[in-house]
């Protein structure tokens, strides 16, 4: 009898401590990251998903990093609404949304304008914008700039830029130049200070030479958006399985650990208008991309 009683005290407090975690992610974060509120498997065509952005409450804009073709998904029928081609074959890897003017982002830095996207007749401008890295992927809109974000995947370390950080650069749509120097600039030793302050269990590597280790931390974006209501900067970096939630000035807020099955190669990200937020997965071998959708609870300071 006793030896029930303890295991059923044991249970309620596994359980109780299980609730607590969730809890805490969705304070820190405003979603509970451990289970989506609704997953739904890509279509073959869109196995290798690599961005997607906004539309409207029905639907996203997507593209794959192998085809220079735009979908259009509607995630309420589960299905392709509209595709077209804009361009050859080529590692299309972000992708933003500005009024009815679609923007894409390659990976050596190249910027696509399809404009009007909805019309029959497309229009698809392209700008070289000479940015320093040879390998981005993360785009999103800047609403209060006006501006597109460019997150460099990797460690730049060209010119004054240091190898230690990571890169936003901002495109502006009025000039349509590239702004000469960062936005933002994201140190990794800071962000390990910042991981072992907040307890959060980075991997650990061990040096050649004796057995000192030491933690790991990349930060390669994958993707980069924006959120509607709280205007934060959210951050993937599918090398990690991490998300980064930075404020709007570049201070670090947050830094979740993904789990791996779930988010096995998290390589878009956009939110809805109501706050809800879309996470887009790689399809692992031959199993399909998936589509992740968690509802937005609003964080109370």
């Amino acid at each position: 009898m006793k030896r029930s009683v303890l295991v059923c005290l044991a249970i309620i407090i596994l359980t109780l401590s299980q609730c607590k975690n969730d809890i805490n992610i969705e304070k820190s974060t405003g979603y509970n990251l451990k289970s989506p509120d609704e997953s739904i498997e890509l279509p073959s065509v869109l196995h290798e998903i690599s961005g997607l952005t906004y539309i409207d409450s029905i639907n996203f804009a997507c593209i794959q990093d192998e085809n220079g073709i735009l979908f259009i998904y509607d995630f309420r029928e589960r299905k392709i609404a509209m595709e077209f081609k804009f361009f050859s074959k080529g590692d299309y890897e972000g992708i933003a949304r500005v009024d009815d003017t679609i923007y894409v982002l390659r990976s050596d830095g190249v910027l696509f304008e399809i404009a009007d996207y909805k019309s029959d007749s497309i229009i698809v401008i392209p700008y070289q914008t000479n940015i320093p890295s040879k390998d981005n992927e993360g785009l999103c809109y800047d609403t209060e700039n006006r501006r597109l974000l460019i997150a460099c995947k990797e460690s730049t370390g060209k010119g004054d830029l240091s190898k230690d950080n990571r890169y936003i650069f901002a495109f502006n749509l009025d000039s349509m130049y590239l702004v000469t120097h960062p936005v933002f600039s994201f140190n990794i030793e800071k962000l390990k200070a910042f991981a072992k302050t907040n307890k959060v269990k980075l991997p650990l590597k061990g040096k050649k030479k004796g057995l000192r280790v030491e933690t790991v931390l990349k930060l390669q974006a994958s993707e980069i958006a924006i959120h509607p209501l709280s205007k934060k900067i959210f951050i993937l970096s599918a090398e990690d399985y991490m998300l980064f939630v930075f404020d709007r000035t570049g201070k670090i807020e947050q830094m979740v650990m993904l789990n791996h099955t779930l988010f096995n190669q998290p390589e878009g990200i956009t939110f809805l208008e109501n706050g809800d937020m879309l996470i887009s997965n790689e399809g692992p071998g031959k199993e399909p991309a998936t589509l992740l959708r968690f509802i937005y609870h609003a964080v109370r300071n």
